[in-house]
């Protein structure tokens, strides 16, 4: 039986009492005792962390390839479209490819990169919580899954595939830390080699 987003919303809202804040274990659990270095939150808002970013990354999950395309999209000043897309190109989260219309010089498009397509379970989540939260109407445009027409919302899952309630979210120390071994970031993650 398809599940639909009510039945994911069951799962995903802590109650209305709960205190929805993720737990600290272990050497953790006392707070003042260190320090979040070494953040990936702030590592991601170090090269995303601009409103303008954002929609640029949003126009290119929509499709939008080239300069004048997300000047119009946007709204953004050209300047500012210039300076995000030469961050977001050196970050690796676009690339460029030379393109030529007949009788015109060679200018760039951009494409996304596998690191700039992964933004969008974090888009989608934004999408989500800014319908949910922030608008006072529903937004013209929803996000669908193309198969079976269902909206398409964030769910946080474990490595096993189990859907987590946002209580049951704990912040631990990475497993090199507990046991003591050193893995470089590929040896942890498959996916990142």
């Amino acid at each position: 039986m398809p599940t639909t987003d009510d039945d994911h919303a069951e799962h995903l809202r802590p109650d209305q009492g709960a205190d929805p804040h993720i737990t600290l274990t272990g050497r953790l659990a006392d707070r003042d005792s260190w320090r979040a270095d070494n953040c990936p939150i702030v590592a991601a808002l170090d090269v995303i962390g601009t409103r303008s970013a954002f929609v640029i990354m949003r126009e290119a999950l929509y499709g939008a390839s080239r300069f004048e395309q997300f000047v119009k999209r946007t709204q953004l000043s050209e300047p500012i479209i210039a300076t995000r897309l030469r961050e977001l190109t050196e970050a690796g989260l676009l690339a460029k490819e030379p393109y030529r219309e007949p009788g015109e010089r060679t200018r760039n498009a951009y494409r996304l990169t596998e690191k700039g397509a992964d933004l969008l379970p974090a888009l989608t989540a934004l999408f989500s919580w800014g319908t949910r939260w922030q608008l006072s109407s529903r937004p013209p445009v929803e996000l669908a899954h193309s198969d079976c027409g269902g909206l398409v919302t964030s769910v946080l899952y474990c490595e096993h595939g189990h859907i987590v309630d946002p209580s049951t979210v704990e912040l631990r120390p990475t497993r090199n830390q507990r046991d003591g071994t050193a893995r470089s970031p590929s040896e942890a993650d498959p996916k990142r080699a």
